[in-house]
């Protein structure tokens, strides 16, 4: 059964706080949220993403025209944070053995239907990308268009689980809003060109119920932050993406638009070694 009810009602979600927020809190926020948006998440953004496609950013950056992950024929590879797992089905479809983890159940539900309509039947995991469920060195490629690594409060710990579960020479490919987005306002139109924070401010963006209990999550990092866990996880970052806004491209998605898609990126792309 579909819900009519949005995340916010669902959850009690009164207001906004900018405050610490550790591991355990993020986790339980984000079952929360993901659980109850999954059904307006799909059907705002659905079409968009598709059931077998894999679109890296709202820039409509797709992985079957920019090749970042290289060849997948024949390759074991994990999505790490895949909503319905539009990607990993893509993925499957190249001839890789993809398989597809989230800490939603609520979008693991979109991605089992996708399988059953698609005939892709790519497994589906759930679990926390802060402590992945598989052997060491069990994937050639690992990636994430925007799953998982911004809603966790220890990235050291899910990019060390990466590392440990790549084999040798296997790449980690990530996709997050742009760090400098965050001194903006989450706004697609002119208010969103004012600068109103500091990029320097670590304080996790948190939506809260009248307890002041979390019940959204998401942790900013700066690119020097990114690059310094990377290193201390043993991964080689080699690669930093930051996609141009495509000409004659008119959706908006959230805070993403032409207008603000022109003059500064919305997007970083990660591309790292093992």
């Amino acid at each position: 059964m579909v819900s009519e009810t949005s995340a916010e009602q669902a959850l009690g979600t009164t207001g906004v706080a900018r405050m610490a927020v550790g591991s355990a809190e993020s986790v339980a926020a984000n079952i929360a949220w993901w659980d109850a948006d999954a059904d307006d998440y799909h059907r705002e953004h659905g079409e968009f993403l598709g059931v077998s496609d894999f679109m890296w950013c709202p820039e409509r950056l797709r992985e079957a025209e920019v090749g970042l992950l290289g060849p997948v024929a024949g390759k074991d590879v994990l999505e790490v944070g895949c909503g319905s797992a539009p990607c990993a089905r893509w993925l499957a479809d190249q001839g890789a053995r993809a398989v597809a983890l989230d800490l939603s159940s609520g979008m693991l539900r979109y991605a089992a239907a996708a399988n059953a309509l698609t005939g892709t039947r790519v497994p589906l995991v759930r679990a926390n990308a802060e402590r992945l469920p598989f052997a060491s060195g069990s994937f050639d490629l690992a990636c994430s268009a925007f799953g998982a690594v911004p809603f966790v409060a220890d990235v050291g710990a899910v990019f060390a689980e990466v590392a440990r579960v790549l084999r040798p020479g296997g790449s980690w490919t990530f996709a997050v809003t742009h760090p400098m987005r965050w001194i903006f306002p989450d706004d697609p139109g002119p208010d969103g060109l004012r600068v109103t924070g500091s990029y320097f401010d670590r304080t996790p963006y948190v939506e809260v119920d009248e307890e002041g209990t979390p019940t959204y999550v998401e942790h900013h990092r700066t690119l020097g932050d990114y690059v310094r866990a990377l290193n201390a996880a043993g991964l080689e970052l080699f690669d930093l993406v930051e996609p141009e806004w495509p000409e004659g491209h008119t959706q908006e998605w959230g805070q993403w638009s032409p207008l603000r898609g022109e003059l500064f990126p919305g997007t970083a792309i990660f591309r790292c070694r093992r």
